[in-house]
């Protein structure tokens, strides 16, 4: 291969790896601070425990899936410096500002609900984790606009041989971003639904004791993952009209973009038609050992139809890296060699593929111990008593 098409690769890579992380975090977050606002509110140790056990999950995979964000900042400086040169000003506002937000916001908050149970007033803990959603979801937004940017460059005008940022109100505005954002937000609900479904009916068919637990959260499952898909398929739908009128050959001349679109699609109605059986029966689902098999087997599908739609969406702008003003082969940094590209592919998709791989295992083992086991907002050990 050549160095266009391995710096291509190298960011498709990492760039589906890093999506895997992102999609359970935006659909886990909402869900978790939902369960902490109901243990407020009621007090329930069965809300505390539940609370507890998928915080943990949530913090696992932040914690391992912002280390991937910071591998796919290094590639536009390395892989594709004509990208920044030429449109630095404008595609860089954005991703500086999700990074403050991600980086610092989000993980500052993060840092006060995680180390604030049993020390922060009741209330403003719960406020600390619904700053987390809420700050994940800017993160998104900022992403979302930098990469429709990308598909329609509004909001700038060509200096020479760069591009400055002339209307920042069009940037926000974007066609490209009006119907994408909540297609992926609702993607993101979609995955946090089927996995904190598949988990529940995981300990249900085992009939380990915590039934009533995951019988509530089964339940909180199935509803997310109804409106979920829902939501990711007619927000689908509906970017149709913003993307033909901006890029009116985007899937039919494209085959990778074309076929990734049509996976996507099909997986997409037969999680839709899965959300919809599941939510009719949703009163007897966690009592149904029957299901429970099936529900766990569909737990790899939203991830797949995640990154496909990732894939369409990106491969059907080929050859352009940004629409009808800069071209891939033209934003590639100068004098890149094959070998430099080989060796920063086999570093970077070694080091994501190491963290996708523990983070899957350390989720797995916090599923398997189950709630008991839970160090996240476990009470602190009482302070020795001194006798002389």
């Amino acid at each position: 291969m050549d160095v266009l098409d391995l710096a291509r690769l190298q960011f498709a890579v990492t760039g589906s790896l890093h999506f895997l992380f992102v999609v359970l975090t935006l659909g886990l977050a909402p869900l978790v601070a939902i369960m902490h606002t109901r243990f407020a509110r009621t007090g329930s140790t069965l809300d505390e425990r539940l609370t507890r056990f998928w915080g943990q999950i949530y913090v696992t995979n932040y914690a391992l899936g912002i280390v991937t964000g910071i591998v796919m900042e290094f590639q536009f400086g390395l892989s594709w410096s004509g990208l920044t040169h030429y449109a630095g000003d404008v595609f860089g506002a954005p991703l500086a500002l999700e990074t403050l937000i991600a980086f610092f916001l989000e993980s500052t908050f993060l840092g006060l609900w995680i180390f604030g149970w049993h020390r922060l007033p009741k209330w403003l803990h719960v406020a600390t984790i619904w700053m987390v959603t809420l700050t994940a979801y800017a993160s998104a937004f900022w992403i979302m606009v930098a990469n429709s940017f990308l598909q329609h460059p509004a909001g700038a005008v060509g200096d020479g041989n760069v591009l400055r940022l002339d209307d920042f109100g069009a940037l926000l505005t974007n066609p490209s971003l009006s119907m994408a954002l909540p297609h992926v937000l609702s993607a993101g609900l979609t995955v946090g639904g089927f996995v904190v479904m598949s988990v529940s009916a995981y300990h249900l068919f085992r009939k380990t004791p915590d039934q009533a637990l995951f019988s509530r959260s089964m339940r909180m499952g199935i509803w997310t993952a109804f409106v979920g898909t829902m939501a990711v398929v007619g927000f689908g739908f509906a970017q149709f009209g913003p993307v033909s009128g901006v890029q009116p050959d985007k899937f039919t001349d494209k085959p990778l973009a074309g076929a990734a679109l049509g996976f996507m699609i099909m997986i997409g109605h037969l999680l839709q038609l899965a959300a919809l059986l599941l939510v009719i029966v949703v009163k007897w689902a966690p009592r149904w050992r029957a299901l429970h098999p099936l529900i766990i087997a569909l737990t790899p599908l939203p991830f797949l139809a995640a990154v496909l739609g990732w894939i369409a969406r990106e491969a059907g702008r080929q050859p352009w890296m940004i629409w009808d003003r800069l071209k891939v082969a033209d934003a590639i940094t100068p004098g890149l060699t094959s070998g430099q590209i080989t060796l920063s592919f086999v570093g970077f998709v070694g080091v994501l593929s190491l963290l996708a791989v523990a983070d899957y295992l350390l989720i797995v083992r916090i599923v398997r111990r189950g709630p008991h086991e839970i160090a996240l907002g476990e009470r602190p050990a009482p302070e020795p008593v001194l006798t002389y």
